[in-house]
């Protein structure tokens, strides 16, 4: 408190000097911008900047630049340093907002240099580029120095006082309206450094406010390296924890941080702190809050919850292009002076190195959530509970196969092999593969139980092969898209079942002969289904695979049409489905509703009729081919009925 008070006398102080006046000594000398200088300033003012309020951040920017120049030439010089500040003060009766540095300043000649050319920017071949980009949208790679210009955004004219820290230098008053002349003077008690004041246009008086400055400041310059003040009050509190050690940052600082940039009141479930020099300098913080993500978090339209930095100044508050959508959960930081922008800094370019950013990102985080899942499995469990639907998104927008497969390493499902509740991933499924053994077998079912007492696990039995239960609704799309992983195919039980058939596969049935139909019986049963189903199946077969199931339906590539059934909404008649999907019904010839078919179908054909239509009526359920089971309730009923009549 004593040091803001002081800062603030002092800097009250400062304002009633005659220093501050800077009353002009000698005449004045007129300059013409640069040609293309004022061309800049008319695609600055226009087009360039989407906010008017950056230019807050850009002059904020600039201050610091200098005084980082300054810290750097007194330490390599051995001298001590002063008090390095960046002090910003709003007047609303006056219409003016005040930046000042006491950074390294600047002589005449910089003054005309630096505010009156494009310095060092590549000059006429950058604005050819510049005008031809702006009218495509302004995307033209920058860090071109042009941030001064901002201030005419909302200028109706610009004072600039400065001097230089060498030994013996006067300063000057730099001034223009930005019309094409600005004008040089030498202005006696100007301090060392720089101060800019902006007289505000009628319609940008509301950065006169220093309500509404402090938020711009808060916004974008909240971790600028020196003291910075507003009317005499600190306002960069928070320090850039994404710049210091990993180990110099404690567990409190990360729960501060994460609830700053996150907006939230909960705290991180997962921190990661990761710094590179390669293939960009890259300091970075990733948080994964403990919350789960509601409705809103998982909508894509939500976008990207991380924040760009440039040597710790705000570029982006949703940088959309530095990780890819699927890791929109992820609330964090990334810092890096070398990535590239446009000239308004507000936008990141699409470069070959922005997507190779986003690639070395995006393997960090899959590498981190992997090497959480070996330190605490449990934890790693309930985190997959919670954002699992991500990690499917992004198997299924993802396009390289590589990429899948990485990001595929964080899949959790229970398995055949494993006790009801553990999971397993396809690393450690894979690696309990028999030798030769070319798939990866997966079943969908919305329970272990179902799963399990499905008909179509019941027929893999036979195979003593894993299988891995899933149970999520998206489970079944996301293995579709993934197709393959480490050399090995995912392939459904359902369809296994199918290019078994292909293949005429046997099973040698070991049941006594009375146990079962003949094969007379068998034939002559099908060929009346075949009649009796009609057009609602493509053909009826026998399969020995099942003990406790009387039937099953198969379709080549099961999931992807019961996929797109769901998605298109068709075939709402059987007619239609059976059109669509060429389903095949796969009796069993030892079960005794099998049986006891083959005879109702001479001597009651009516009963026999309505059996056969609930047989396949069940196992499209079974199938999960039928959305709504409703419309056979009447069939059952009259069934229950014709079985009540015997008794």
């Amino acid at each position: 408190m004593a040091r803001e008070l002081r800062t603030l006398l002092l800097w009250g102080r400062r304002l009633r000097a005659p220093a501050l006046a800077a009353a002009c000594g000698g005449s004045a000398t007129k300059h013409e911008f640069q040609a293309e200088t004022k061309k800049l300033l008319d695609i600055v003012a226009r087009s360039l900047y989407s906010e008017k309020e950056v230019f807050i951040r850009e002059l904020i920017s600039n201050a610091s630049d200098a005084l980082e120049k300054l810290r750097h030439k007194l330490v390599s010089e051995g001298q001590a340093l002063p008090d390095m500040e960046i002090h910003l003060q709003t007047d609303a009766d006056r219409g003016t907002i005040t930046i000042q540095d006491t950074g390294v300043g600047m002589s005449r000649e910089e003054l005309v240099s630096n505010l009156g050319t494009i310095a060092r920017s590549g000059s006429k071949a950058f604005l050819d580029a510049l005008q031809s980009q702006a009218e495509a949208g302004g995307k033209i790679i920058g860090q071109f120095g042009v941030g001064f210009y901002s201030a005419f955004m909302v200028a109706d004219r610009v004072e600039v006082y400065s001097c230089s820290v060498d030994a013996g230098s006067p300063g000057y008053r730099w001034l223009s309206d930005g019309s094409g002349v600005f004008e040089v003077a030498e202005a006696s008690g100007v301090r060392t450094g720089t101060k800019i004041i902006i007289h505000l246009k009628a319609d940008s008086r509301e950065f006169a406010s220093e309500a509404r400055v402090r938020d711009v400041v808060t916004k974008y310059s909240n971790f600028v390296s020196f003291p910075l003040y507003l009317n005499g009050r600190r306002m960069n509190t928070l320090q850039a924890i994404w710049m210091m050690d990993p180990k110099d940052v404690g567990e409190g600082q990360h729960e501060e941080f994460y609830r700053y940039i996150a907006q939230a009141h909960d705290r991180p479930r997962y921190t990661l702190h990761y710094r590179t020099d390669a293939p960009l300098s890259i300091r970075s913080i990733f948080y994964v809050p403990d919350a789960k993500p509601s409705m809103f978090d998982v909508s894509r339209e939500l976008g990207s919850s991380v924040s760009l930095y440039s040597r710790k100044v705000l570029i982006q508050t949703k940088a959309t292009n530095i990780l890819p959508a699927w890791l929109r959960f992820v609330r964090g930081v990334v810092d890096s002076e070398d990535i590239p922008l446009n000239l308004s800094r507000e936008l990141l370019q699409e470069s070959a190195l922005i997507r190779k950013l986003q690639g070395v990102l995006q393997q960090r985080l899959i590498k981190f959530f992997i090497d959480q899942s070996k330190k605490d499995a449990e934890k790693y469990a309930k985190f997959f509970e919670d954002y699992g639907l991500f990690v499917r998104e992004g198997i299924v927008t993802t396009a390289e196969q590589e990429v899948k497969e990485d990001i595929a390493k964080l899949l959790r499902y229970e398995s055949s092999a494993l006790p009801a509740g553990q999971l397993t991933s396809l690393p450690d499924y894979a690696g309990r593969m028999q030798a030769g053994t070319r798939n990866i077998y997966y079943l969908c079912a919305p329970s272990r139980h179902l799963a399990e007492h499905s008909p179509y696990y019941e027929a893999m039995k036979r195979k003593n092969t894993e299988v891995l239960f899933c149970y999520e609704q998206f489970d079944e799309l996301t293995l579709l898209h993934l197709r393959e992983f480490d050399k090995k195919k995912l392939i459904s039980v359902e369809t296994d079942i199918v290019v078994d058939h292909y293949k005429e596969e046997k099973f040698e049935d070991g049941a006594p002969a009375g146990d079962r139909l003949s094969e007379k019986e068998t034939e002559d049963l099908m060929a009346w289904m075949r009649n009796a189903l009609g057009s609602r199946v493509t053909d009826v077969k026998v399969t020995l695979r099942l003990d406790t199931h009387p039937a099953m339906i198969t379709v080549l590539e099961m999931g992807a049409a019961r996929h797109f059934l769901r998605m298109r909404q068709l075939a709402k008649t059987q007619e239609e489905r059976a059109q669509l999907l060429q389903p095949t019904l796969e009796i069993n010839p030892r079960h005794v509703l099998i049986k006891k078919l083959s005879q109702l179908r001479d001597s009651e054909p009516d009963l026999a009729q309505l059996l056969a239509d609930q047989i396949y009526e069940n196992a499209m359920i079974t199938a999960g081919l039928v959305d709504d089971p409703r419309p056979m309730v009447g069939r059952l009923n009259h069934l229950l009925v014709k079985a009540l009549e015997r008794h």
